[in-house]
């Protein structure tokens, strides 16, 4: 049987974009066999290339974020730098922005106005905290945002509330913006008609924060800080090994606690023990609980933790570092690792999550550098050879 080809093979993206929410959602659209054509500025481009340099000179955030993109590089305050996008525009078929409040609308790039010109496009604006009411025109960063909708307050330590360790305001509004792009595709194969897409980061991340916000709701006190451990099961923990390791185990019912008890513990009494016996018991007396599950964990290595625990049917996990990520044997052996290309040579990247089989692999492009398609592009919209010398004189294209 022949082999399917990507979802989105001939679909045209067309984006002005920056850091990390917009791009992110751009390059899911890529994997899955879109062109996409990223506008940056001409004064370095996409702030989110000058983060860092650990990508072997590139930074982390845009190796990550714009692979299998083509990049030209336009001031789009100059009115021909505009006419170039709005010629792309012209002839794609989603449109994607996260400028600042207002920004998009002053150049005419806003969803309203280029669904009224282009009925068939999909188009998306981004924004931190959406386009009315009091804090639309507040600046919208990522850990401002976790703020705002109170991931930080139910995470870290009875002590202390600590940010998400990603960007998870900016990847949730990202996963809706691509989620959103591809309902809109499917109702514009029904209806001929594409239109408008509105994604938040704070409305993306306050969904995100479902189980906390209708446990404090509708039971009027929020979850505790736990660290690693769950609020409201025990034991659900990490608990350090002889050989210096971290294990985690997840307890989801008092069948399990009675086999912990028994087969890793070394002390079945606890099944019945009315201190014990029930969840309840154990979030009351999680400190016992822990320092019991604690005591036999610290007597092993991990390896041998984990062995046991998995022969007793408890859940559990080994707690690894971003390098031991890297080298994960369930990785490996679902060969997830690719490279791809980019202006310092090959860098490996995970394969998109979503998987199609039967079908064409992810289309994993290569991290372009800074106006690398310009004048392609430019070529492409009807641009001559004078005009386009031009454009580079003056400092509207590079």
């Amino acid at each position: 049987m022949d082999r399917l080809p990507l979802p989105l093979e001939g679909i045209t993206v067309v984006a002005v974009e920056q850091a990390v929410a917009a791009p992110f959602a751009t390059r899911q659209l890529a994997d899955l066999g879109a062109r996409v054509i990223k506008v940056e500025r001409t004064d370095g481009g996409d702030f989110a290339r000058g983060y860092d340099t650990a990508a072997h000179g590139l930074a982390s955030h845009f190796v990550w974020c714009n692979r299998g993109k083509e990049s030209v590089a336009l001031d789009l305050k100059d009115p021909r730098g505009l006419d170039v996008v709005r010629r792309l525009v012209a002839e794609a078929d989603v449109f994607v922005q996260n400028l600042a409040h207002g920004a998009a609308s002053r150049l005419g790039l806003d969803a309203a106005t280029l669904c009224a010109a282009h009925p068939r496009l999909v188009a998306v604006d981004i924004s931190g905290y959406g386009a009315s009411g009091p804090y639309a025109d507040k600046r919208a960063y990522d850990m401002l945002v976790q703020c705002e909708a109170g991931l930080v307050s139910v995470t870290g330590t009875p002590e202390q509330p600590v940010k998400a360790g990603i960007p998870a305001a900016d990847i949730a509004a990202g996963m809706y913006a691509f989620s959103g792009v591809l309902a809109a595709l499917v109702r514009r194969g029904t209806t001929g008609r594409g239109g408008p897409v509105e994604v938040s980061m704070l409305e993306a991340l306050a969904e995100w924060l479902g189980h906390p916000l209708h446990h404090t709701m509708h039971g009027g006190t929020p979850p505790e800080r736990t660290g690693l451990a769950h609020a409201v099961i025990a034991p659900y923990d990490a608990y350090p090994t002889a050989d210096d390791g971290r294990v985690l185990l997840s307890v989801q019912n008092d069948r399990e606690w009675r086999r912990l008890a028994e087969q890793v513990i070394g002390l079945p009494e606890l099944g019945a023990d009315p201190a014990f016996a029930t969840n309840a018991a154990r979030v009351a007396n999680r400190a016992r609980t822990d320092e019991l599950v604690g005591r036999a964990l610290k007597a092993l290595g991990t390896d041998e933790a984990l062995a046991r625990l998995e022969a007793a049917g408890i859940a559990c996990a080994r707690l690894r570092d971003l390098h031991e990520l890297a080298g994960h044997p369930q990785l490996a052996a679902r060969e997830r690792w690719r490279e791809v290309g980019s202006p310092v040579g090959p860098l490996r990247a995970l394969l998109p999550p979503i998987t199609l089989p039967g079908g064409d692999e992810a289309r994993m492009g290569d991290v372009p550098a800074l106006g690398q398609h310009t004048e392609a592009l430019l070529r492409a919209v009807g641009m001559t050879d004078a005009e386009i010398a031009a454009l580079r004189r003056d400092g509207v294209a590079v």
